[in-house]
């Protein structure tokens, strides 16, 4: 078995173990921050957060607000879980009893579904009954999945009555989405009386990557004026491009230009703390998941460059969405290597409400320290995190493990709480809306 810790190539450079012995230092007004900002701002049922560990730099690069990889958590979390669920309910409804379970359309990913089974089991052992509700539109009857690690699975077909919906013989308190809605909003789940969580409002039809990291922005900002750090060793830098169509290469000179712009930016960065690296940007689809949409640029030539075949690629996202717009997003480092053939890895920190209940590592040994990691090949280490990323030690050295675990719940919980700002705007424009639809 390796090491639960991949190792770092580089040597932690003196910004980040500067930072990463702040926190050791300030723990205790860190997680007063944080629980005054939860206070003001109720967090999201669950997701989860890709971080980029540069070494000089430890950074989010997604948040996603469905996450799907329950079934990478280490089981010794299996009791956290459980308890941040029933917190979470307890918050959301305390009076639930029943939960439909919403899942992805695909039923072919093995690995999904296990996740998906992972998900209703511990729901059950937090107390409530769960069914699972498919909105596959082929499905007309209950059908039983039986998963390679011996689970089953029993999905049915989601019924609405009125202005509620279940399945049969089965009406929750609660529907819980694990289905990113990319493909749109289900009418069938549009204006019900029961909770939906997440909203429909931060589903990839509506959400933006932009959006998000602009509130990130805000929270790194405050969170650097606690600490008396800069930023931007906690956040990607930005810049957007608002409509963009890779078949036909409308838009390519505002993203060129935008590329431009963001790797001066970040040269500038490099310079002032001394990184010899090369700057590089992220371009990918402001909405969208699963790793799809995503390319390296390390020049505004390469946008202009691009063949036949990358901007097919970059044109469409999962379900066929076609992309319209791009955030090009600083390009953050990983110099964690996994195993002995010390593949590329990454961090991804899962919570459920506001604590962290464990996390995994993505590891890829085709692609570089300057690439997409959640693409095909990739694969999963469940056993990552050995404990919690809820608390350091401080008799430990800043960058030991527990310790170098606490900064990535810190830095998670950042993006997470952006998260729950997203979703208080969401929740606001959707109140709006219907108030002006019963004004009209």
């Amino acid at each position: 078995m390796h090491d639960a810790v991949p190792n770092l190539t580089t040597a932690q450079t003196a910004p980040l173990l500067r930072f990463e012995s702040l926190l050791l230092a300030r723990a205790p007004d860190i997680e007063a921050w944080f629980r005054k900002q939860w206070l003001k701002t109720a967090p999201p049922f669950y997701g989860s957060v890709d971080l980029r560990n540069a070494g000089f730099k430890l950074a989010p690069v997604d948040t996603n607000l469905f996450p799907a990889g329950f079934n990478n958590l280490n089981p010794a979390f299996e009791a956290l879980c459980v308890q941040a669920i029933q917190a979470a309910l307890d918050r959301i409804m305390p009076s639930a009893c029943g939960i439909l379970l919403v899942p992805e359309n695909h039923t072919r990913n093995q690995f999904y579904l296990e996740n998906v089974a992972v998900q209703q089991d511990l729901l059950q052992k937090a107390g409530y009954k769960v069914r699972i509700g498919s909105l596959r539109p082929e499905l007309h009857a209950p059908e039983l999945l039986k998963l390679p690690s011996g689970r089953e699975l029993l999905q049915e077909p989601i019924v609405r009555s009125g202005d509620k919906v279940g399945v049969d013989g089965f009406e929750p308190c609660l529907v819980l989405l694990n289905n990113d809605l990319s493909a749109g909003r289900p009418a069938i789940l549009e204006h019900l009386t029961q909770p939906v969580v997440p909203p429909l409002g931060v589903g990839w039809s509506t959400r933006l990557k932009t959006h998000h990291f602009g509130i990130y922005r805000e929270v790194a900002r405050e969170f650097g004026a606690l600490l008396e750090i800069d930023p931007w060793l906690v956040e990607p830098l930005f810049r957007n491009c608002g409509q963009i169509n890779f078949k036909t290469r409308e838009g390519e000179d505002c993203l060129a230009g935008n590329v431009e712009l963001l790797l001066e930016e970040i040269s500038a960065k490099y310079e002032e703390y001394g990184v010899k690296e090369q700057p590089f940007v992220i371009v990918k689809a402001d909405a969208g998941t699963y790793g799809m949409g995503v390319m390296t640029v390390r020049s505004p030539d390469e946008i202009r460059n691009l063949n036949r075949d990358a901007r097919k690629k970059m044109a469409a996202t999962k379900e066929g969405k076609e992309v319209t717009g791009a955030i090009i997003q600083e390009g953050v480092y990983t110099f964690e290597r996994w195993g002995d053939e010390q593949a590329t890895a990454e961090p991804v920190v899962y919570m459920i409400d506001h604590y962290v209940v464990g996390g995994f590592y993505r590891v890829h040994g085709g692609r570089s320290n300057q690439e997409n990691l959640n693409a095909p090949g990739s694969s999963f280490q469940p056993l990552a995190f050995a404990e919690p990323c809820s608390h350091p030690d401080c008799t430990k050295a800043p960058d030991a493990r527990p310790n170098r675990f606490y900064a990535y719940g810190v830095v998670a919980r950042l993006a997470l709480l952006a998260a729950a700002r997203e979703i208080d705007l969401a929740n606001a424009q959707e109140a709006k809306a219907a108030h002006s639809a019963v004004a009209a």
